[in-house]
């Protein structure tokens, strides 16, 4: 019995043509330089899970045959590709169809004069993919000649990387469709169509199972537009992500269907502080690089590609930071079922020149017509770490321009949601300021937070290499404003071992939830990738040793916000010997105030918190307005006993003994770092 291929789900279920489609995943035939093999497709080669496992190969040729359902009648046949690394020529039965260049959008070609329904023919697409990635758009891709940030990127990816697969279509048809619903109270809808006769042609625009809607014709460029509105509307959010689905069905014959899924939710900027529907978002994110063992940045499975959202929720983040690179629209409309936020961003090139400035922004256009309609994207990031832009945008005015020109462009495209034209430092022209800092000594990290918070510090310490270490700023120019504009984290965490990462974890996003100032934060990240060891979970999903530490602690609505600096992972302080007093805040993101007190009980080292314990303290009455620190109470606690370590338990309970937030402070003997082993 044939197995099913894989990855064989309906790629774009947000823009839903499933009733007639075909999936071309599975086996090719595959020729290179090695010979002739055979490739699984959609993994790229460089993957054990395409069946080669060949890396720094720059060419190859994919071929099979595929027939087009006789049931498909008249319909024009569309070819679509999820994304092919980098330049892809695709050919039919010889004759070339269309030739795509860019390795992360998405693309289609209307294959219906040479390959009509109950036709057959041999598909060949040629692929090249240079080892020599500096000029082009590749994200985390290792390159030859290495790239400036090579430690930190992993095995290239080349080839057809995402799935591919034929669609019937209308002779006339909506090749692209957007919806917007920042009105709150309906669609603002628009699109292009193509084929037989683009222009003057009907278009109705309906809710799904309803019978009402609007009327369209398209104009002379096959351009359509209009309006839907929405009967009693609900609105989409992380709490609710409700979800419409619209049909729009081109007059014909046979008519073009496609159903659409969008929602009614709206991002706004209010001085320094981030909206969604008219109330405060504060931002809990995580870092996603979107690879696997074994398949590298594609999911192996569809199971794998949404299960990281779970994790994500799990964990207590509300927002995805998805890294340099384009995700499958699988991937989002997870997200938006599930009411996960995205903040979403393409690869960039390593190295300035005008035309990997151009290489990189001709990806935009593409990025924004395939996912703008997904709600959950609520920021829109460009450069990142001026990759691209060789670290130097305050240095050269050339390279400003690039990243304030890239800002432009985006925002012509895309005017709705916050745009970041250069993640992590340098900012010229940016909805949001954020910044990207890594520092192992809590004092120097709780310090400098307080003074970015207060605007005294603009500058901080990046290693940009093993022995390249530089200040950096928060603005790229003299002129960009230093207040009233929204200022986050997107990037932090440190430690070597997994303990070392859950303590980091524990106390810098206290420190970040300590200023009301910053409107979020994106931890670094989600899973390990091949050498980089960051994640909360290996890279294959599976629990780290955190500890004792329960991240979703870390990143809830309300977290407690304790006055120390610790010394170092496992030893927060020395096992007191008398009461230890410690002052403890709120932060608290709630949509009304939180009423409470602290309590506090001891446990063994490691130990687990349990509500039901005896405490040994409970603080006076406490009020957290929403998005401001509360004041501090102070605990006045028993010492532990003559034990050689010990948790300290501290939980914040409501009038009714429900408990709101959670933390812990680990007591044992600090120690100087063993140095004998030095010599001079």
């Amino acid at each position: 019995m044939t197995s099913s291929p894989p990855r064989s789900q309906y790629p774009r279920p947000d823009r839903d043509r499933s009733a007639s489609w075909l999936t071309l995943n599975g086996e090719w035939d595959f020729d290179s330089e090695d010979g002739p093999a055979t490739i699984v497709v959609p993994f790229a080669w460089e993957t054990a899970a395409s069946g080669l496992r060949r890396t720094w190969l720059e060419r190859g040729t994919y071929r099979r045959r595929v027939s087009v359902p006789a049931a498909w009648g008249s319909s024009r046949v569309v070819l679509c590709f999820g994304a092919v690394h980098h330049r892809a020529r695709v050919l039919l039965d010889g004759v070339e169809v269309g030739v795509h260049v860019g390795g992360y959008e998405s693309f289609e070609l209307d294959v219906s004069d040479v390959l009509a329904p109950g036709d057959e023919a041999e598909l060949t697409v040629e692929v090249e993919a240079p080892a020599d990635k500096r000029a082009i758009p590749h994200g985390k891709q290792r390159s030859i000649p290495r790239d400036d940030y090579d430690g930190v990127s992993f095995t290239p990816t080349s080839g057809i990387w995402q799935p591919v697969w034929l669609e019937a279509r209308g002779r006339t048809h909506l090749a692209s469709v957007a919806l917007r619903g920042d009105s709150l109270t309906g669609f603002d809808v628009s699109g292009v169509l193509v084929g037989d006769a683009p222009a003057g042609t009907w278009v109705t625009v309906r809710l799904a199972g309803e019978t009402a809607g609007v009327e369209l014709v398209s104009d002379e460029g096959g351009r359509v537009s209009g309006r839907l509105e929405v009967p009693d509307p609900h609105l989409w959010s992380p709490a609710h992500p409700h979800l419409y689905t619209v049909e729009l069905t081109v007059d014909g014959d046979p008519v073009d269907r496609v159903l659409v899924t969008g929602g009614l939710r709206r991002v706004e900027i209010q001085g320094e502080k981030l909206l969604l529907n008219g109330e405060r978002l504060y931002v809990r994110g995580v870092l996603d690089q979107g690879y696997w063992p074994g398949s590298g940045l594609t999911a192996p499975t569809d199971e794998a590609l949404v299960a990281d959202l779970d994790l994500a929720r799990d964990l207590g983040y509300n927002l995805v930071r998805k890294h340099l690179k384009l995700e499958e629209p699988r991937w989002l409309h997870q997200a938006d079922r599930m009411g996960m936020l995205v903040w979403a961003e393409p690869p960039a090139p390593s190295r300035w020149s005008p035309d990997a400035a151009q290489a990189f922004e001709a990806q935009l256009a593409p990025m924004v017509e395939r996912d703008g309609t997904h709600p959950s994207i609520v920021v829109w990031g460009l450069y990142n770490e001026e990759w691209g832009l060789d670290w130097d945008i305050p240095g050269s005015p050339e390279r400003a321009a690039a990243a304030a020109h890239a800002y432009d462009v985006m925002h012509a495209l895309d005017s709705t949601r916050p745009i970041v034209e250069n993640s992590g430092w340098s900012h010229v022209r940016s909805d949001l300021v954020d910044w990207h800092y890594y520092d192992e000594d809590p004092q120097a990290w709780a310090d400098n937070l307080a003074a970015m918070a207060e605007g005294s510090l603009e500058h901080f310490e990046v290693k940009l290499g093993p022995d390249f270490v530089v200040d950096k700023s928060l603005y790229g120019s003299p002129e960009f404003p230093r207040s009233g504009v929204p200022i986050l984290n997107s990037e932090y965490g440190a430690g070597f071992t997994s303990l070392e990462r859950a303590w980091s974890m524990r106390w810098q996003t206290q420190e970040l939830r300590r200023h009301d100032r910053f409107a979020g934060y994106v931890y670094t990240e989600l899973a390990d990738v091949e050498h980089e060891m960051a994640g909360v979970v290996d890279a294959d999903r599976r629990p780290k040793d955190l500890g004792g530490l329960d991240p979703a602690l870390v990143n809830a609505t309300s977290v407690l916000v304790v006055d120390l600096v610790p010394a170092r992972a496992g030893a927060d302080i020395p096992v007191p010997d008398s009461q230890l007093a410690l002052d403890v805040h709120v932060s608290h993101h709630g949509s009304s105030p939180l009423a409470g007190r602290v309590r506090g009980a001891w446990s063994t080292p490691g130990g687990r918190p349990d509500v039901e314990r005896a405490f040994v303290v409970e603080s006076e009455q406490l009020k957290a307005e929403p998005f401001v620190l509360s004041g501090a109470v102070r605990l006045r606690v028993p010492a532990p006993g003559d034990v050689p370590a010990a948790r300290l338990h501290l939980w914040l309970v409501d009038d009714a003994d429900v408990v709101h937030a959670r933390t812990f402070v680990d007591a044992a003997p600090i120690e100087e770092p063993n140095r004998r082993g030095a010599r001079p």
